[in-house]
């Protein structure tokens, strides 16, 4: 008996519409809609067209090409998941920093539409990068107002920055790689052969679920813990030297005055 191979799942088709009844948004929202079914990489203009029930040719009126529709898509997404604002406050700048790092990773990686078309096709647009300025700015002046100075505050809120966006990437790429015909295990972590005779260090925390490659919710509460620790000794730093440069100047005050009264007297 010869068995029917099964047939690869498509979206609904629906009612065709009439002849110049889409516009640029509806074409948009369609292709998110499809994007949640299909994923990025698979999405076409073809498949757009049915999914939206018009022509191809009508969706290549407002995009000439894929490229320019995910360029549209990219941008809908930075307008609208406001999540990404900076919101860290200088009273309480840890744990504002914190959950601010914790609520983007949370958010790529349970979007990976968003996750593609921010974090990985457009990591340097310059559109990506303008959006935010404003926000960024805020964030770093928190940073300052809490003891960092301008440059410490900068390099501090890039670290975490950074810290999130590679360990949601990593872990969206070894998602990506399961649908290919390497299948499972093209991860490192998955590939490496430790041996507890050569490597007995590796091997004991490896065994407990620890991971090398990609960041776990523990490795990045690590990383993420150590970044913060470091702001937090700059802080109390640049505290210890403004109370020094106080006494001295207090010193230095006193010693005039009674100068004055000697000369005086």
């Amino acid at each position: 008996m010869v068995q029917r191979a099964a047939k690869q799942a498509t979206p609904d088709k629906r009612q065709r519409r009439e002849r110049g009844s889409i516009n640029p948004d509806d074409i948009i929202k369609g292709a998110f809609e499809l994007a949640e079914q299909v994923g990025i990489d698979n999405l076409s203009m073809p498949l757009l067209g049915k999914h939206l029930g018009v022509g191809v040719t009508s969706i290549y009126w407002y995009f000439r090409k894929k490229d320019d529709l995910l360029s549209a898509m990219t941008d809908r997404a930075l307008r609208t998941y406001v999540f990404a604002t900076p919101y860290v406050e200088a009273k309480d700048w840890r744990e504002t920093l914190h959950n601010h790092a914790w609520t983007m990773r949370n958010t790529f990686m349970g979007n990976p539409i968003l996750c593609d078309l921010i974090l990985i096709r457009s990591a340097l647009s310059p559109r990506a990068a303008q959006l935010g300025v404003l926000e960024v700015e805020k964030a770093i002046a928190s940073l300052v107002e809490a003891g960092l100075s301008p440059e410490d505050a900068f390099e501090t809120y890039s670290a975490v920055s950074v810290h999130v966006r590679g360990s949601v990437v990593l872990q969206r790429l070894y998602e990506k790689n399961l649908g290919t015909e390497d299948g499972p295990g093209t991860e490192l972590d998955d590939k490496m052969v430790i041996d507890p005779k050569t490597a007995p260090l590796l091997a004991k925390v490896t065994a407990g679920g620890n991971r090398i490659a990609t960041t776990d919710d523990t490795n990045f509460e690590y990383a993420l813990a150590c970044i913060l620790d470091h702001a937090e000794r700059l802080i109390e730093a640049g505290a210890g030297k403004a109370t020094k440069r106080g006494s001295r100047g207090q010193k230095t005050s006193s010693t005039r005055q009674r100068n004055k009264a000697s000369a005086a007297s």
